[in-house]
């Protein structure tokens, strides 16, 4: 699997999600077997690029190759500036958001809103490309099927992004009207792959080895991208991975590797935010490692009133030691009703 002159250790890759897939998330990630990982959308606008969450989201200190970098906007110009400001500091892949649904963005006519303006939409990319190709950077671009059940154009905007120099397309099965309610259809992006040549990637609702199998089967893919499954739960690609290869299960983890797993993230964490936002975002983290585990549900009501990274630590510490006395390995999921979603993306 290629993006452009970079080669990848395999198809299945973590998505791009908005206050999810930053740095340590994506080490992690890659850990556990993600063969790609796409960070969380950076701004177009200049004035925004010394904030303190920008230069978080664009923080890759010590990250596993390739650094892709997804950028965010509606003015061609500011595109291809975010383009080589993020080149500069390290990014080999560009990736442009065309799918993100959320109300904030959209408003502004970014994110998937730009699929309602086609040559608006082919201008971004081709400022971009026209930025990335001297530096033998390629450019990949994500978006929905479309933007409502009656204007379904992805098949069209990939073949203008295929011809404009795009190394890369990725489709979330979904419309922006859906945001992520509903269930991802498969038949947009088979479509968009019988008409491209360039690698397609398909995106939405692949939560288990058999759904991946599946959709791969369904839409004659390249590659898949994951997104929401993998919150809580980053060895879904191991698992995916294994069973592609074998078509054989993994057994689930190990408790006390789970452990180990999310305190290494959980100190990652705190060394970019610091302790007090970290502590305060490490929580939805803590939060969907243990949402679906026995006891769960009041741990994580616990965890969210300690106030410093040592309490954290010890009590993640504790509870899982405890949880390993009872079950060696992680137990079968307990189903609890609650919607665990929240808007990303970008993805999924």
């Amino acid at each position: 699997m290629n993006i452009g002159p970079i080669s990848l250790p395999n198809r299945l890759f973590a998505a791009p999600m908005a206050g999810v897939t930053d740095r340590p998330f994506r080490q992690l990630c890659k850990r556990l077997g993600a063969g790609y990982a796409v960070s969380e959308m950076v701004t177009s606008r200049r004035e925004l690029w010394k904030s303190l969450k920008t230069s978080r989201r664009a923080n890759h200190d010590g990250e596993v190759n390739p650094i892709s970098v997804q950028i965010a906007g509606t003015e061609p110009g500011m595109m291809a500036e975010a383009a080589a400001y993020n080149i500069d500091n390290g990014a080999q892949i560009i990736d442009i958001n065309m799918g993100c649904p959320a109300k904030k963005v959209c408003t502004k006519w970014a994110g998937s809103a730009l699929m309602q303006d086609e040559p608006l939409a082919l201008q971004i990319i081709e400022a971009v490309v026209a930025a990335c190709a001297p530096r033998g950077v390629p450019v990949t671009l994500k978006m929905r099927t479309g933007w409502c059940n009656t204007e379904r154009n992805a098949v069209a905007i990939a073949r203008a992004a295929e011809e404009a120099g795009v190394a890369m397309v990725t489709v979330h099965g979904r419309t922006r009207e859906q945001g992520y309610t509903g269930f991802a259809e498969y038949d947009t992006i088979a479509a968009v792959k019988a008409a491209l040549r360039i690698p397609v990637v398909a995106n939405g609702d692949i939560d288990s080895p058999e759904k991946a199998r599946d959709v791969l089967a369904r839409t004659g893919a390249d590659a898949l991208m994951i997104g929401r499954a993998a919150q809580g739960r980053p060895w879904i690609f191991r698992e995916i991975g294994h069973f592609l290869d074998t078509g054989e299960h993994l057994p689930p983890p190990e408790t006390a590797e789970a452990k180990a797993w999310l305190l290494e993230h959980l100190l990652d964490h705190y060394g970019l935010y610091g302790e007090y936002a970290g502590v305060r975002t490490a929580r939805k983290h803590i939060g969907w490692a243990v949402r679906s585990l026995p006891g769960g549900d009041t741990f994580r009501q616990f965890m969210n009133t300690l106030e410093t990274c040592d309490t954290q630590i010890r009590a993640v510490t504790d509870w899982f030691d405890e949880l390993a006395g009872r079950h060696q390995r992680l137990p079968a999921p307990v189903v609890t009703g609650e919607d665990e979603s929240n808007e990303e993306e970008t993805t999924p």
